[in-house]
């Protein structure tokens, strides 16, 4: 994906999944961590750079929301 593109440039498996809100976290994440990890040497194992920026979007999306498990859709969390 990418870096600074809109949310409607976000994977079709991200797009179909979650809410606009939770797109918005992901693409921030996934921006930052393009940045962040941009050395192999910051990074786990061998994983390559968009690898580890899409874990680092979905830790980040999971602050905040939630698979409901009955119907499968994400919500946000709780009292949050």
């Amino acid at each position: 994906m990418p870096k600074d593109q809109s949310t409607e440039d976000l994977p079709e498996s991200v797009q179909n999944v979650l809410p606009k809100h939770a797109q918005e976290i992901y693409k921030a994440a996934h921006n930052n961590a393009m940045d962040q990890y941009k050395d192999p040497k910051k990074r786990r194992g061998d994983a390559s750079l968009e690898e580890t920026a899409h874990k680092v979007a979905w830790a980040a999306v999971k602050q905040e929301y939630e698979k409901d498990d009955k119907t499968g859709k994400w919500r946000e969390i709780s009292g949050k």
